[in-house]
C-alpha cells in the first residue's frame, strides 16, 4: 500500500471478525526499539475517555477487543503484533489508531525498515505498507481501521510526531496533566521537550481522505490544545473530564521472595504436589499428561490462556479445553491430544492441539490429518506443541492445503519451553488475578521443570552434531556439507530456546539479534553461517536484553571447547579515563576474578586487557599507553563447552545454558546498578 490509500478488509479476506497488526522496524545497530500503542477514537475523532488508550502499560482491553502482543523477533529487527477482535470493538468507536513512538530523545528516522502488516484470523498476511522517510519524529501514526457501513477498512497514514507519545495522546483527547509527581509519564509515557510543537510533523495536506465521510484529523493540525485550568479559574465551559489513567484494577499476585520455611523433617520428604510426575512411565503417558495439565491450567487462569492463544487469532472470551476428543475421519476416528474452544459473542473459535514430549518428532501424516479435519468442520486452527523450536522460513511439519477450500485453517506451533517462559512471566514478574491463580501456575511450572515430565525444550542438537565436531577437529568438514546446516539450525533453535528461558528469569524481553536485512532469505542466511562454521569452526549469536547497554555476544568455538560471552559497554563521555576505568572497576567489585575486561580504542583492533582479579589493584592497566580515545570496554567470561549433543550435565545444550546464566547473574547485573561512590572525607572544624 502506498501513504493514503485504503482497503476493505473482506475485499482481501473472509476471515477478518479478528485481525492482527504488526508494526516492525530494523535497527542498524541492533539497540534501537519503539513501543506501539492504539487509541480507540469516537465520530469526533477522540477518545471516548482515557482507557481507549492502550501502551505498555495498559495492553489489554477488558471486551477483548484489544491486546497488545509484545515483540517477537525478525530477522534483525522486532515486530509488536496486536490483536484486535473486531467483533468486539464498541459501538461508539468509529477508528483504531495504530502508533509507535520512542523515548529519550530517540528518533523514527534512526530506525530502518519501518512498516506495518495485517493478517487474519487464520495468520495469512493481507497487506503491507512501508513508511518511507520517518525523519525526525520520535511518534508516528502507521495505519487505522475504520467503519464504513457494516465492514471495516483500512487505512495507511504514516503520519509523524514530533513530541512523542504525550503529543500523541494528547491530540487525540487524552488527558496528559503536567504536574511534579510524574503521574504524566506514566500515563503517556515521555513528556515533550520544553518549546516543542506537539503537532504532527507532516503537513495536513498530505492526508488523503477516503471516500465517505472525513475521519477527524489529529487536533493539534487544527486547532490550538487548550491550557489546563488552575486553581481558581471560573472561565465558562463544561468542566474538564478527570485524567482516568489506564491502571491494574486488582492487585497481581506474585511469588514471595524468600521461600517458606519446610516443615519436613528431612530432605528426603517431597512435598505433596498437585500433578505428580513419578508415576509417567512412557512417552505416551507423559503426552496425555502434560496436554490434559496444560489445558486445565490455561481454561481456569484466563489470563494465562489468553496470552498462549492470541497470537494465533483466539478473541478473547469463555475459553474451555478438552482432551481424547473423536473426531470422524475416513475409515476411522482420529483422537487429537487436545481441543482449544472460546466463545464470543455467540461464535466459537477452534483448535485442534497435537502434543509431543521428550524427544518425540511431529508426524507430518498426524498433522495434516488435523488440518483436512479441522477444514471440514469449519475449525480455526491446528497448534503443534513438542520440545522443538520453530524457525523464520523452515515449518517443522510441512503439510498441504487445498487452495479451493474457502475455510483457511491457520498452522501454528508452540515450543514447551514457550509455555514455561509465559508462566514464569506472570507469575515471578507481572503477577495474576489471585492467589488460587498464582498457586496454580507455579504448581504447572514445577510440573513442566521436573525431570521425568518430558517438557524441558530443544534438548538434542541432532545427529549431525557429533560428526560436525570431530569434521572441525580433524579439519575435514570443507564448505557445502549439509551437516553443517543442520548444527546451524540446531543452533538457532538453542539460541531462541536461551532467550526465553533468560527472558523468564529477568522478566525482561530477551531476542536474537539478527544481522541480515529484513526480508532476506533465511535459508540463504543460514547457508553462510554454516560456510563460516566450516571455515573458523566457530558459532555464534547475539541476543538483546531491554535495558541492557549493549548485546550480549555469544560465541561457542569448537575447536577450543569453550563458550565465550560478552558484552561491549560504552566509555563515558565525559570526565577523566582512569576515573573511568576505576568506577567501573569498582561496579565490577563482586563479578567473578576470571571476568576479562579489554579496553577499546579507537582506530585500534586491540586495547589492553586482563582480568579483573588482577586489575582490581592496578585499574589503570586498562589505559591505552599512547593516550589514544578510549570508546568502551568488553567484559567477558570464558566457560568450557560439553561435547555431547543432548542436554546432560556435560552436554553442549547445558553448557551454554550455564555460560549465559553466569554472565547475566553475575556480570550484568552489576551493570545495572550505580557505581558505589566513596565517602567523602569530613571537614575539620575550626
Amino acid at each position: 500500500m502506498t501513504k493514503g490509500a485504503n482497503v476493505s478488509l473482506t475485499a482481501l479476506s473472509e476471515d477478518v471478525g479478528s485481525v492482527v497488526v504488526g508494526l516492525g522496524w530494523a535497527s542498524p545497530s541492533g539497540e534501537g526499539d519503539a513501543d506501539v500503542s492504539v487509541l480507540l477514537l469516537g465520530a469526533d475523532g477522540k477518545v471516548r475517555d482515557d482507557t481507549d488508550f492502550y501502551f505498555y502499560n495498559h495492553p489489554v482491553a477488558d471486551d477483548g477487543s484489544v491486546r497488545l502482543l509484545g515483540k517477537t523477533p525478525t530477522e534483525d529487527g522486532n515486530e509488536d503484533r496486536i490483536s484486535f477482535d473486531l467483533t468486539a470493538v464498541p459501538a461508539g468507536v468509529e477508528r483504531i489508531v495504530v502508533a509507535a513512538s520512542r523515548y529519550e530523545g530517540a528518533r523514527l528516522g534512526e530506525l530502518e525498515d519501518l512498516g506495518v502488516t495485517l493478517a487474519d484470523a487464520s495468520g495469512d498476511r493481507l497487506l503491507r505498507y512501508s513508511v518511507a522517510d520517518a525523519g525526525e519524529v520520535s511518534a508516528i501514526i502507521f495505519g487505522e481501521l475504520y467503519r464504513r457501513g457494516p465492514e471495516w477498512k483500512f487505512r495507511a497514514v504514516g503520519q509523524g510526531y514530533e513530541n512523542g507519545l504525550a503529543g500523541l495522546a494528547t491530540d487525540f483527547g487524552v488527558d496528559v496533566d503536567d504536574d511534579n509527581d510524574n503521574d504524566a509519564e506514566d500515563a503517556a509515557g515521555p513528556r515533550p521537550p520544553e518549546g516543542t510543537d506537539g503537532g504532527p510533523a507532516g503537513s495536513a495536506s498530505e492526508q488523503i481522505d477516503a471516500p465517505g465521510p472525513t475521519p477527524a484529523a489529529p487536533r493539534a493540525a487544527l486547532e490550538a490544545v487548550p491550557a489546563p485550568r488552575g486553581p481558581g479559574d471560573e472561565s465558562v465551559g463544561a468542566p474538564r473530564r478527570p485524567a482516568a489513567r489506564p491502571r491494574t484494577a486488582k492487585k497481581k499476585v506474585t511469588l514471595p521472595k524468600v521461600a517458606r520455611k519446610s516443615l519436613a523433617e528431612n530432605e528426603s520428604w517431597h512435598e505433596a504436589r498437585l500433578f505428580p510426575v513419578p508415576v509417567l512411565r512412557s512417552d505416551r503417558d507423559r503426552e496425555t499428561r502434560a496436554t490434559s495439565v496444560l489445558l486445565s491450567v490455561m481454561a481456569q487462569i484466563p489470563e494465562f490462556g489468553r496470552r498462549l492463544v492470541a497470537a494465533f487469532g483466539a478473541p478473547a472470551g469463555r475459553m474451555e479445553t478438552f482432551t481424547e476428543v473423536s473426531l470422524p475421519h475416513g475409515d476411522s476416528p482420529r483422537r487429537p491430544d487436545g481441543v482449544i474452544r472460546v466463545e464470543r459473542a455467540g461464535k466459537l473459535w477452534t483448535a485442534l492441539v497435537e502434543t509431543k514430549t521428550n524427544g518425540s518428532a511431529l508426524r507430518a501424516e498426524q498433522v495434516q490429518a488435523y488440518m483436512d479435519i479441522a477444514a471440514r468442520r469449519g475449525y480455526e486452527a491446528v497448534i503443534t506443541l513438542s520440545n522443538d523450536v520453530a524457525l523464520e522460513g523452515s515449518p517443522l511439519v510441512a503439510v498441504k492445503t487445498d487452495g479451493r477450500r474457502k475455510h483457511k485453517v491457520g498452522l501454528w506451533h508452540l515450543s514447551w519451553a514457550e509455555v514455561a517462559h509465559q508462566a514464569q512471566l506472570l507469575l515471578r514478574h507481572e503477577g495474576v488475578g489471585n492467589g488460587a491463580h498464582a498457586w496454580l501456575l507455579q504448581e504447572l511450572l514445577l510440573y513442566l521443570q521436573h525431570e521425568n515430565s518430558g517438557c524441558h525444550g530443544f534438548q538434542n542438537m541432532g545427529a549431525a552434531w557429533v560428526p560436525v565436531r570431530n569434521g572441525i577437529d580433524d579439519e575435514t568438514l570443507c564448505q557445502g556439507d549439509p551437516r553443517a546446516l543442520e548444527v546451524v539450525e540446531s543452533w538457532e533453535r538453542l539460541i531462541r530456546q536461551v532467550c526465553l528461558r533468560l527472558g523468564g528469569e529477568l522478566g525482561q524481553k530477551v531476542l536474537p539479534a539478527q544481522r541480515a536485512r529484513r526480508g532476506s532469505d533465511p535459508g540463504a542466511r543460514r547457508a553462510l553461517l554454516a560456510d563460516r562454521l566450516c571455515a573458523d569452526g566457530r558459532l555464534g549469536a547475539e541476543l538483546r536484553i531491554e535495558s541492557t547497554p549493549g548485546l550480549l555476544t555469544v560465541v561457542a568455538d569448537l575447536r577450543t571447547g569453550r563458550v565465550r560471552t560478552s558484552l561491549d559497554i560504552p566509555a563515558p563521555e565525559q570526565g577523566y579515563p582512569l576515573s573511568s576505568v576505576k568506577r567501573l572497576v569498582r561496579r565490577l567489585a563482586e563479578a567473578p576474578a576470571d571476568l576479562h575486561v579489554e579496553t577499546l580504542v579507537e582506530g585500534a583492533t586491540n586495547g589492553p586487557r586482563g582480568t579483573l582479579e588482577r586489575l582490581r589493584p592496578e585499574p589503570g592497566d586498562l589505559l591505552p599507553k599512547d593516550a589514544a580515545t578510549i570508546t568502551g570496554f568488553r567484559l567477558s567470561l570464558l566457560k568450557g563447552m560439553g561435547s555431547g549433543r543432548g542436554n546432560a550435565e556435560s552436554g553442549f545444550i547445558r553448557s551454554v545454558d550455564d555460560a549465559v546464566h553466569r554472565f547475566c547473574t553475575t556480570v550484568l547485573v552489576h551493570l545495572d546498578s550505580p557505581a558505589p561512590r566513596r565517602a567523602a572525607p569530613r571537614e575539620r572544624a575550626v
